[in-house]
């Protein structure tokens, strides 16, 4: 029985130390800005702007089609 309530004490206080280990932990650890001179290097490129044009040229036949594809002959 003796430790069974060391053994939850244990856990108790490890549950409650963790976060205080965790926030001194996080202050240790100085934040380091990455070099810029290499950074991104981005080119323009034709296919997502072209995809981007045609999904929206067809998104305006969809929505200006009225469905009316019935033959008028009797």
């Amino acid at each position: 029985m003796h430790i069974k309530k060391t053994l939850a004490a244990l856990a108790a206080t490890s549950l409650v130390g963790a976060p205080i280990v965790a926030q001194a932990a996080a202050a240790e650890a100085a934040r380091v800005g990455s070099p810029v001179g290499k950074a991104e290097k981005l080119q323009g490129g034709w296919f997502l702007p072209a995809l981007a044009i045609i999904a929206i040229i067809l998104g305006i036949v969809v929505l200006v089609d009225d469905g009316d594809d019935l033959p008028t002959s009797p």
